[in-house]
This record gives C-alpha cells, structure tokens and sequence, in this order.
C-alpha cells in the first residue's frame, strides 16, 4: 500500500510539473494560439537545444553546442545563434566563401541543419551535435556507473551480510534477469557468454524509461522513444546472435530440420524466409520499444494539452478539464511506470531467446 501512495503521489507530481511546462509556454505566446501538436512534438523530439520552459516571455533551457562537417573541415557553434539569428554564417574553409547553416521548419530535413546554397537549395553535412538526447544519453550512462559503483562498493563493505537499500535492489534485478530470463532461454554452456550484454540493456533501457518520466532537467528526455536509440539497441543483439552463431544456428536457417525437400529446392523457400525473419527480428525489437515509450508520452501530455484547448472556449470548463484530465493523466502515469520495467523486461527476455536458438546444441 505505501508503493502504491509512492507511485500515485510521484505521478501527480509528474503530470503538474508537465502541466506548469505547458501552462508556462501557452501563457508567454501571446502571439499565437496553443497548439497542443506542437507542444507534444517537442517534448518527444530530438532538438539541438534543451528548452525547459518559457518565462514571461523569456526562453528558459540550455543551448547545445553543434559538430558538423563539410568538406572535410569541421565547424562549430552553439544552438543560440538559430534562436537569436535563425542561422548561422561563416567562412568556408575550402573556398573562403559564406558558408550558412540552417535548421528548416519543412521539407526533407525538417528539424536537421543544413548548409544553405545560393540557389535555395540545401545539403545536409554530417551531423554529431550534442542533442538532446545525446545529452540524455551522457547522463544516464554517468548516472548507472555511479550507481554500480555504489552498489559493487557495498559488496566490499558488507561482504556476506544481508543486503540493504540499493544493493538489495540491484541483487533482486539481477539475479531475476540471471535466473529467470537467461538462464531459461541460453543453456548452461553459453549463458555467461551473453549474461553481461543482457543485465547491461536491461537496466540501461529501464533507468532510462524512468528518466524519461520525470519532467525536470537534466531528465525528461524521450531517449528511448527515439528509434535511433532502440536502432542501436536492436543492432547490437543482431550482431551478437548472428557473429556468435554456431553451426546448428546456421543449419536451421539454410537446411532447416523437418522440411520437406520441395521447400528447399530447386526454389529455397525456407531459407529465404528464415533469412528475412534474422532481420526483421532487430527491426521488431526496435519498432516495439520506440512505440510503446513514444505513445505513453503522447496520451499524458495529450491529456495535459486537452485542459488548455478546453480553457479556451470556457474557464469553467477548462477547471473542471484539468480534474478530470489530470485523473486520467495520473492513471496512464502509474501504467507508463509499469511499463518502463515490462518493456526493459520484453528487450531482454527476446534477445535472450534469440541467444538461446544461436548457441543451441545438436539434439541426438
């Protein structure tokens, strides 16, 4: 019962913060109207800035420093200068001319920066800026080596005694994705071999769906609802079922056991299905995890923008909105928790099955 007050009063918490955000921002554009598609796109995009809000008309966040190259050379600058001068100009370092980066509002590399031509036209350079995410992505990673520094600290402290506070949660997680997830679908031969790799995602991808659910820097970010992220993620359990493979994982794929001959040959059908499915696996994995974070962010703050859209037309309405959509917002905020650890869980547990049939032994 006291988790549950935890969880409930920890949700609350998170849908006004989400709230004051986008109050904040309706309050200060005076120029135009609340747009809740804009606002719901921010908060799940990548962006080269981090805006955390905006106050009396002033923005409130942290511009990031952006790394692009052209032409072998590399340039840069700080996000501000798209705020303050909506480009940015320089020197090409080639030719000596005006170079221009931009960030366009449309089009093919909407969101991107790009170097603007005389023409009109636009090339995309080559891109590692610290983003948003990027960003997310340096903190989070500092975040879980401090806390396995921590808890491998209270190992050496406590030796053999009972567990206590973040180790005893550490151990729990631990040993369930050891025992209850590895264990079942590896066999004993080849579990230490990939147990590292499983125990590594689980807890990045789990912290990281609870960072993304608190609304204060420097959390907050949409870093694994981001499908360049679970891309990543996808990728590397790709290359280590496949690199890692024995034979009787490549047997199945191209003369699969208790298939009739006429499905191998003279067209090998089997083969080709069997091969498609090695690549459409990562892409599930991938798809799954990007969807499922990304559509929870989408419903708490739709709800949140629903009490401005409503307050536009009534104040009374939008009072009695705000209860009611921040009701519903609290609820999908206690699933959204929930689902942080189930979608940790399903990466894990798929990628460990996927382990399990490349390291399988040859049955007599």
């Amino acid at each position: 019962m006291k988790v549950l007050k935890n969880i409930v009063c920890l949700s609350f918490l998170m849908c006004l913060l989400f709230g004051t955000h986008d109050f904040a921002m309706a309050e200060n554009e005076q120029e135009k109207e609340f747009n809740a598609g804009e606002v719901i796109i921010e908060h799940i995009l990548d962006s080269y800035e981090w805006h955390i809000c905006t106050w009396k008309g002033h923005h409130v966040g942290f511009y990031l420093p952006c790394i692009v190259f052209n032409d072998g050379h590399c340039y840069t600058f700080s996000s501000k200068e798209f705020h303050e001068n909506g480009q940015y100009k320089t020197v090409n370092k080639t030719n000596s001319e005006e170079l221009v980066f931009a960030i366009p509002n449309e089009g093919k590399y909407k969101g991107k920066i790009v170097i603007l031509n005389a023409d009109g036209s636009q090339i995309r350079p080559f891109d590692i800026s610290i983003t948003k995410n990027v960003l997310a992505l340096f903190i989070s990673c500092a975040l879980i080596i401090v806390l396995f520094y921590l808890v491998t600290k209270a190992y050496e402290k406590r030796g053999e005694k009972e567990p206590k506070g973040l180790q005893s949660l550490f151990e729990w997680l631990i040993v369930y994705v050891r025992d209850d997830i590895a264990r079942k679908a590896i066999n004993e031969k080849s579990v230490d071999r990939y147990l590292p790799y499983l125990i590594t995602v689980f807890f990045f991808i789990f912290i990281n769906n609870i960072l993304g659910l608190i609304p204060l820097f420097p959390f907050g970010a949409n870093l694994t609802g981001n499908i360049a992220t679970t891309a990543v993620l996808a990728l590397f359990t790709f290359f280590i079922t496949n690199l890692l493979g024995n034979k009787e994982y490549y047997k199945d794929i191209f003369n699969t056991p208790g298939v009739p001959w006429f499905l191998k040959f003279p067209l090998p059908l089997m083969p080709i299905i069997e091969t498609v499915g090695c690549f459409t696996k990562p892409f599930v994995l991938a798809v799954r995890l990007f969807a499922n974070i990304t559509a929870g962010h989408i419903v708490v703050l739709g709800f949140i923008s629903s009490i401005f859209i409503v307050a536009k037309i009534s104040i009374a309405g939008g009072v009695g909105m705000s209860i009611f959509s921040l009701l519903l917002a609290i609820f999908v905020d206690c699933i959204e928790l929930l689902v942080a650890y189930i979608q940790a869980y399903v990466f894990t547990l798929l990628s460990a099955l996927y382990f399990g049939m490349a390291s399988k032994e040859h049955h007599h």
